[in-house]
């Protein structure tokens, strides 16, 4: 699909997930059904997810931890598939730099740090070391709640 300037504008005021195509289409001087066809458009070519998402820091019990992850092989793309299924897991992207795949992780009372590692973690295969950074404020971070 082709991610047109008009793509992106609906985007940006989807950003308000609650704010209505009606409401779009006037900002935009486009029709309704104009708005509702491309947002469709892009959820099913994978461009677009409409998701209600939350300040962890403002839910009593609960931190994000972004993991640093290297791998003994350099099949990434496989072992960052593997690793967003595990539980907990809100994203993996593989980068480049120090470490091979980050890892962001959604906790709380019932459902730690070391649950994650000793549960979840550990049945990963390949992985050489981790390095774990809880995160302690965040800006303009939000996450899906996945628990």
């Amino acid at each position: 699909m082709k991610i047109d300037t008009t793509s992106i504008e609906i985007i940006k005021h989807l950003k308000n997930g609650r704010k209505s195509f009606k409401q779009i289409a006037r900002d935009l001087s486009l029709s309704e059904n104009t708005i509702r066809t491309r947002v469709t458009k892009l959820i099913e070519e994978g461009v677009l997810e409409i998701a209600g998402v939350v300040d962890a820091e403002a839910l009593p019990g609960h931190m994000v931890a972004i993991i640093g992850v290297n791998l003994q092989s350099m099949d990434l793309v496989k072992k960052g598939e593997e690793l967003s299924k595990l539980g907990g897991v809100v994203s993996v992207q593989v980068v480049t730099g120090r470490y091979d795949l980050l890892v962001t992780v959604l906790l709380n009372n019932d459902y730690t740090l070391l649950d994650f590692y000793t549960e979840e973690m550990n049945r990963v295969a390949d992985i050489r070391s981790v390095e774990t950074f809880v995160v302690y404020k965040g800006y303009n971070f939000r996450v899906p709640y996945i628990l």
